[in-house]
C-alpha cells in the first residue's frame, strides 16, 4: 500500500473509530500516545466506556469517574459487589457466603478486624466470578472506606442512594480545611480534591503526589 494512502487511512475518522473499537482499555491508553488525533479519539467516552465493558459483557456502566485513570485497566479487580450489612454479619460469614478470602474483604474495605463493621451501611465484596457481570449494570462509585473508585454491582437490583453516598460527606471542619487547601494547591474543583484526599488515606502530601503522578501521565500521553 502506498505510504500516503496508508496515512490517509489511519487519519480517517471512520477508519480510526473502527480500529479503536477493537482495542481493549490498556491498548487504548497506548493508542492515545500516537498523535493528537488518536489521543482525542481514544479518550472519547464513546470509545473508552464500551472498551471497559466489553470483556465482561456488561449491559451498562453508570456514572463518570473522577479520574481518567479509572479507564486505564478493566481488570476484574475494578469490580466489587455491594453487600448491605445485616444483623449477624461478620467478615468471616461474608467470606463464606461470597466464596472469597477474609483478608481480601478486609483489604478492599481497609479493615483490620470486624470491629466497627456495624458502623457501616455496607461492605464491598471482591468480585471473583466474572459471569455475575454478564448483562448486568454496574455503578462507578468513589467509596470512602475503600479509598478508590470501584465499578459496583448490586445483586439485588438498583442501588440504594444511601449506600452509594455512605461516607461521602462529613461535617468535620478539619477535613473541609484540608480539602479546600488541596483545591487551591491543585487548582481543581471540590470533587477532584476529595477524590485524591480519599485515595491517599487523608494524607495531603500523598494526595498531592498522586495528583502530580496522574497529571504527569496525562501530559506524557498528550491528554493534558
Amino acid at each position: 500500500m502506498d505510504s500516503r494512502v496508508a496515512l490517509e487511512a489511519f487519519t480517517c475518522r471512520d477508519t480510526l473509530i473502527m480500529i479503536l473499537r477493537k482495542l481493549g482499555a490498556r491498548d487504548l491508553a497506548r493508542a492515545s500516545c500516537v498523535c493528537k488525533l488518536w489521543r482525542d479519539m481514544a479518550s472519547d467516552d464513546e470509545i473508552v466506556r464500551p472498551a471497559f465493558m466489553e470483556p465482561w459483557k456488561l449491559k451498562e456502566i453508570v456514572g463518570k469517574p473522577v479520574s481518567r485513570r479509572f479507564w486505564r485497566d478493566s481488570g476484574i479487580s475494578k469490580f466489587a459487589i455491594s453487600h448491605k450489612i445485616a444483623k449477624g454479619d461478620s467478615v468471616a460469614s461474608l467470606a463464606v457466603k461470597y466464596s472469597v478470602q477474609v483478608m481480601d474483604i478486609q483489604r478492599l474495605n481497609n479493615m483490620t478486624s470486624d470491629h466497627g463493621i456495624y458502623s457501616r451501611e455496607r461492605l464491598l465484596i471482591p468480585l471473583i466470578n466474572p459471569n455475575l457481570l454478564i448483562n448486568e449494570t454496574c455503578y462507578i462509585e468513589l467509596d470512602t472506606y475503600a479509598r478508590r473508585e470501584v465499578a459496583v454491582l448490586y445483586l439485588e437490583g438498583r442501588p440504594d442512594k444511601k449506600l452509594m453516598s455512605e461516607g461521602s460527606s462529613s461535617s468535620d471542619h478539619g477535613k473541609r480545611k484540608v480539602i479546600n487547601s488541596l483545591k487551591r494547591s491543585m487548582q481543581v474543583d471540590d470533587g477532584i480534591a476529595q477524590y485524591y484526599w480519599s485515595i491517599s488515606n487523608g494524607d495531603p502530601r500523598a494526595a498531592f503526589q498522586e495528583f502530580s503522578a496522574d497529571l504527569k501521565w496525562e501530559r506524557d500521553a498528550g491528554l493534558g
